[in-house]
């Protein structure tokens, strides 16, 4: 007499939602698996921030440069060693030259732009005035000499008992020098891990594909056509990024000066390279620029109208004309995903650097994803319809 098995006492639908019960858990134990998992990299990450960041810049530099090294070497017939080289002069001269073509006039900008600040601070004050009057009457209030005198005698009080427990400061203080001396030697060793990132001749996909022999073929091949998709997103993206930023830097460099705004190069150079995140430079360019033309001396509604009209201009060419041309193979990622992704990469990773990688990295999982669905997903999807069509063949 054979064992009853316990299919036998449960119905078809008890079976087939325990099925769903057992792969929902399934799901939720790779999902959990995979959450600790980033949870793990994030840490390292964060932790290891000051060590990875100036490697992280230097291979993204190191993939954007090396087609230019391979071509001196080509047209110059030239040896690796001597193109790298090369291309470092040229880096080298070109800032030289635009340091003094276009930073006395940067500098000169800045300088008069903090010249400025407190004519700028007392119009702003009288417009707030003007606006608001209630505000107005209770800064004369505040700024009375007598409650100011109260005010200066509680402070006086109040910063006796800071001094008395202020000396944790000055572990904040070794901490912030600690912060920058790590961040200037970041940025210097950059161009070293450049170098010999350049130096490297080996197609790094082989070498990947020859590291990882021990993994099955069909798993090394996704691993490395992974690597090699993350790479060209890579590429194309920061490409395509430069390239528009330093266009939108100069239009609107241009355009704000012949509207005559004050530090029109300054705020068009500064809100250019600010593009290299999306929508940042755009942000933080109207938060700035708007008020600024509204309030300076000869400034008004008129030149905030011109303003306004370049920076307009400049944004329909670069939705309309740049971006289509230049990003042709883009991420293809709809806005909305975009600004969530900016804001997730950039806690995820702590700060800037994530803010950087944020669409590449977006794009990157967005491929992963069509991967497993085209690959395993649609797999498992003929798997499940199969018996149904031999049953019906036979």
């Amino acid at each position: 007499m054979s064992r009853p098995d316990i299919s036998d006492y449960l119905t078809p639908l008890q079976r087939r939602l325990i099925s769903v019960a057992l792969v929902v858990l399934a799901l939720n134990l790779i999902g959990a698996f995979f959450f600790g998992v980033f949870l793990l990299l994030q840490g390292l990450v964060v932790y290891f921030s000051n060590v990875l960041w100036p490697l992280a810049v230097a291979g993204i530099l190191a993939l954007l440069l090396k087609p230019l090294v391979h071509w001196f070497q080509r047209i110059l017939h030239l040896g690796r060693i001597t193109a790298i080289l090369l291309l470092y002069g040229i880096v080298l001269l070109t800032l030289a030259l635009l340091g003094a073509l276009i930073l006395p006039e940067i500098l000169s900008q800045v300088r008069s732009l903090i010249e400025h600040l407190p004519v700028l601070a007392e119009q702003l004050s009288r417009l707030i005035a003007r606006l608001f009057p209630d505000a107005a009457t209770w800064a004369e209030e505040s700024l009375n000499p007598e409650v100011l005198r109260e005010h200066l005698q509680s402070w006086t009080e109040h910063l006796q008992k800071i001094i008395q427990t202020s000396l944790p400061a000055l572990n904040t203080l070794g901490e912030f020098l600690s912060r920058t001396f790590t961040l200037v030697a970041g940025t210097a060793i950059i161009p070293v891990y450049l170098f010999f990132f350049l130096l490297t001749d080996k197609d790094p996909l082989r070498a990947l594909d020859e590291q990882l022999s021990f993994i099955p073929p069909w798993l090394r091949e996704d691993i490395t056509f992974l690597t090699g998709e993350f790479a060209r997103i890579m590429v194309a993206f920061f490409r395509g990024q430069i390239l528009i930023g330093l266009i939108m830097g100069v239009l609107m460099a241009a355009g704000f000066t012949l509207a005559g705004l004050k530090f029109g190069t300054l705020l068009g150079i500064v809100i250019g390279l600010l593009n290299i995140i999306p929508y940042l430079g755009s942000l933080l360019g109207l938060i700035t620029v708007l008020p600024l033309a509204y309030l300076q001396q000869d400034g008004g509604f008129f030149l905030l109208a011109l303003v306004l009209a370049v920076f307009v201009a400049v944004q329909l060419l670069e939705s309309y004309l740049l971006t289509p041309r230049i990003m042709s193979r883009g991420t293809g990622l709809h806005p909305l995903v975009i600004i969530i992704a900016i804001f997730f990469w950039g806690k995820a990773l702590g700060g800037i650097l994530g803010m950087i990688l944020a669409i590449p990295l977006t794009a990157f999982f967005v491929v992963v994803w069509r991967l497993i669905r085209k690959k395993y997903l649609a797999v498992a999807t003929d798997r499940d319809r199969s018996p149904p069509e031999a049953e019906t063949s036979s």
